[in-house]
């Protein structure tokens, strides 16, 4: 039981740090655009932030209490770092942000998988 509890703290955490790190981001990009086009990069920089702070929501309320929906609605960090990295998108040129938001992100999902899953015979 301490064991899946410990598992669970540690993928919400990795999880909040991901979806921190989103919203930290789109608001720097959002009010501090470094692009000639400085109005796709405010629109990016809102985007962000909307999806960071969405995230941040769903891991510190219904994630964190065991909601299995949360579970599934979270599995959108990992598709989107993998398209990021795979598709080589922006920010930055060396990728190592995605490669580690996309880590987080699966180790924050995998570790607590039983607490949204538990073994047959055993209630949530």
């Amino acid at each position: 039981m301490q064991r899946e509890r410990i598992h669970m703290k540690a993928g919400w955490v990795c999880l909040l740090v991901v979806g921190t790190g989103i919203l930290a981001f789109g608001v720097i990009t959002a009010a501090i655009p470094t692009s000639e086009n400085e109005g796709l990069m405010r629109a990016n920089g809102l985007a962000a932030t909307g999806m960071g702070l969405f995230g941040v929501l769903i891991t510190l309320f219904p994630f964190r209490h065991g909601e299995r929906w949360a579970w599934f609605a979270q599995w959108f960090y990992p598709a989107f770092w993998t398209v990021h990295l795979v598709g080589q998108l922006p920010p930055g040129k060396d990728h190592i942000h995605q490669v580690v938001f996309l880590m987080l992100s699966l180790v924050g999902l995998l570790l607590p998988v039983r607490e949204f899953f538990p073994r047959v015979g055993r209630q949530v």
